[in-house]
């Protein structure tokens, strides 16, 4: 799509696209949630700054394209409390319309949709690839033996083709590594083929530990081939749904092991890390971008849940509060709360952008500047 343009063109190019539909998506949750709780949406903008293109529908919500495709918004009605605001606002209301007026179910309904609906794109988008090109498949087929493996010892080559393990047979790849796994340090036979011949390996399985005691096996070989099996459009639908749940829960391990410092923070990137990114996944082909989109979409939605003041995730935990109160957070809590949500949230920026610079070699060159 992308392939005839230079890379960096192709790259910036991405990722308009890649960011416009995420945030397009995700404003859109919050819009319709608010006109389905009655709440008047005074501007929907893609981008920030002056517009570009800008026009008026039939309800009164000023639609927005401008110029810096960083972001986009939705500005609600009445969104502030009236203890905050100047008489003249309060006047400009208009009863019934406002954000702060309704309870606290619609509130929150209207918050949480954003990220609902990131969370609806990506299983669509999934649900869409496995419909128009199959479930993929990791065939048994041995891509890589690492040396001094078990599969190295046991005669395992590149190419072969595991077809049982133990007279059980392994249609995929999952299924070595499920066998395998249940059975470390024990002696299994493989039914194994090479080209047209079929032969048996025994192979000694290596342990590693799992941590709390336990030891899972390991052969020592990587999977590679993959082929795609058609599937009617319901089942389609519940693979969508099943693969944006398990990106939902990788990407939850992988925060939490960030935090508690089982796993490096140098993976967390930024905008330069998505933009370049998109630009090498465009180049795959619309099944790679698409892919990219949704899985970028499951992140954009479990992110702005996240429990921090600025977020959806810390709006709500501020509804939650007023809930178990009977009466909304102070306005100074809540002044203070959004100061050290916007705190966080830019020292989080700076970080990661740090992390992108890095991985782009820019910090090296410039440490290499100055000797």
């Amino acid at each position: 799509m992308f392939n005839a343009l230079p890379d960096f063109v192709q790259s910036v190019l991405a990722f308009v696209v890649v960011l416009g539909v995420l945030v397009f998506v995700h404003e859109f949750g919050h819009y319709a949630a608010a006109r389905w709780r009655g709440v008047h949406v005074e501007v929907f903008s893609i981008g920030f700054g002056r517009a570009i293109a800008s026009w008026k529908d039939r309800v009164g919500t000023t639609w927005k394209l401008a110029w810096l495709p960083l972001g986009g918004y939705v500005k609600l009605h009445g969104l502030e409390r009236p203890e905050t605001v100047s008489d003249a606002t309060r006047a400009a209301w208009i009863p019934g319309r406002t954000f702060h007026d309704k309870e606290i179910l619609s509130r929150a309904i209207v918050v949480a949709a954003g990220p609902v609906a990131n969370f609806v794109l990506a299983a669509v988008l999934f649900a869409g690839l496995f419909a128009v090109a199959g479930k993929p498949v990791t065939l048994p087929v041995v891509a890589e033996v690492q040396a001094g493996s078990a599969a190295a010892a046991a005669g395992l080559q590149n190419a072969d083709r595991v077809e049982a393990i133990d007279g059980v047979a392994t249609p995929t790849f999952m299924d070595i590594q499920r066998i395998v796994s249940g059975h470390p340090g024990a002696k299994i036979a493989l039914t194994v083929r090479r080209g047209d011949a079929v032969q048996t390996l025994t192979a000694t399985v290596g342990a590693r530990d799992a941590g709390g005691g336990t030891q899972v096996g390991i052969l020592g070989i990587r999977g590679g081939e993959v082929a795609y099996q058609h599937v009617d459009p319901l089942t389609a639908i519940g693979l969508g749904v099943k693969q944006t749940w398990d990106v939902t829960a990788e990407t939850v391990v992988g925060v939490t092991q960030m935090i508690t410092g089982r796993r490096g923070t140098e993976e967390l990137g930024g905008p330069l890390r998505i933009a370049q990114l998109s630009g090498q996944v465009a180049q795959l082909g619309f099944a790679s971008l698409v892919s990219f989109i949704a899985i970028l979409s499951v992140n954009l939605g479990l992110i702005n849940l996240f429990p921090i003041p600025v977020l959806d995730g810390g709006h709500l935990v501020f509804y939650l509060a007023e809930a178990i109160r009977g009466r909304p957070v102070p306005v100074k809590a809540q002044e203070y709360g959004f100061r050290a949500g916007l705190a966080l949230l830019a020292a989080l920026f700076v970080f990661a952008t740090w992390n992108d610079l890095t991985h782009l070699g820019v910090v090296r060159w410039v440490t290499g500047l100055f000797g």
